[in-house]
């Protein structure tokens, strides 16, 4: 019997980490970044189980230490696209719109399901990935089960829900599991890792899509800023970029924040940042998922105002989606 071991294919081969740890992990001040292509090789053989435990750890730690590079997370991203099949385009005169869900709720109602139940009432075809639980925060999967609608992982339930003008919520253990088993180290690691930065700006459609991406710390706003303005493919559509309301990227009932619109690497403010008020707008009484659902039907059935900044919020993404289905994402709309 021939006992030569059978040949390892480059996609089960062990990936030798080391000397990618040894550049970036040395601290915030010694510490060199990866090249784009480095940087997506790494990534890649990460996602495919490549990279031993121990190197795993080293890797995630020591890039939540540096943090990440233009060309990392441009190369990271390049990777993680690779790790699913592309979701295919939904008819009707709008582009997809993408709202990544991975915080939640602590002090303020969540009101992500309620952009995304006005989006989809106009037509949108809206496609909320995220968590369905996160401990101590009340997430948009929740709040969505108490207003009946379930998650799924199938196309077709997908279009369908598009067709009905309902959102679909797909967690991302189904759109993305390989994603999502980096997001599970988290309970091992104790920190979040580069992948709750690639998550909140995936593009899963074969077509072009506006993406609602957001971010929580200000130095983030610098490099997704750079990444959108130069590293980000233009053909998978425009994104807007503002600072989450607890990370999440619907708009601050009480004070809109600044959006930035990019469209084939130009960047326009869409919305200017409110000044400071002291004016609350009306808002569910407790932030539990059955209130905050049953406060959200109440204001789809015109009970009581949407709060201003989510209006306008609304009325932008209904504006640039229109207008990236009308010319196939290569022209920036009016």
């Amino acid at each position: 019997m021939d006992t030569t071991p059978a040949p390892t294919s480059p996609a089960t081969e062990p990936f030798a980490a080391a000397r990618f740890i040894k550049e970036i992990g040395r601290g915030v001040k010694g510490a060199r970044s990866m090249s784009r292509d480095d940087a997506r090789d790494l990534y890649k053989a990460m996602l495919d189980g490549r990279v031993s435990d121990l190197e795993l750890g080293g890797i995630l730690l020591a890039m939540r230490i540096k943090g990440e590079s233009v060309d990392e997370i441009a190369g990271f991203m390049d990777a993680a696209e690779t790790a699913f099949a592309p979701l295919p385009a939904p008819p009707g005169g709008f582009a997809p719109v993408l709202i990544p869900s991975y915080n939640g709720a602590r002090k303020l109602a969540n009101l992500t399901p309620l952009l995304a139940l006005l989006l989809a009432r106009e037509g949108v075809p809206v496609l909320v990935h995220g968590v369905r639980q996160d401990p101590g925060r009340v997430t948009t999967a929740e709040i969505f089960a108490e207003l009946g609608i379930g998650a799924t992982g199938s196309t077709a339930d997908m279009l369908d829900a598009f067709a009905a003008r309902r959102p679909c919520f797909m967690p991302i253990e189904l759109l993305a599991p390989e994603l999502a088993h980096q997001l599970s180290l988290r309970r091992i690691l104790g920190v979040r890792n580069s992948t709750h930065t690639l998550v909140k700006m995936l593009q899963p459609f074969e077509c072009a899509a506006l993406r609602l991406v957001s971010y929580t710390h200000p130095e983030y706003l610098s490099m997704l800023t750079a990444y959108f303005g130069t590293a980000a493919p233009h053909a998978r559509g425009d994104a807007f970029l503002m600072r989450g309301t607890e990370g999440e990227t619907v708009a601050n009932a009480n004070r809109a924040q600044q959006i930035d619109w990019f469209h084939a690497g130009t960047q326009t403010v869409l919305v200017e940042r409110d000044a400071p008020t002291d004016a609350l707008a009306p808002a569910p009484e407790g932030r539990d998922a059955a209130a905050t659902a049953e406060w959200i039907a109440r204001a789809l059935r015109d009970e009581q105002p949407v709060p201003a900044p989510i209006a306008a919020q609304v009325a932008r993404c209904v504006e640039v989606a229109r207008a990236l289905r009308r010319v196939g994402g290569s022209t920036a709309a009016g």
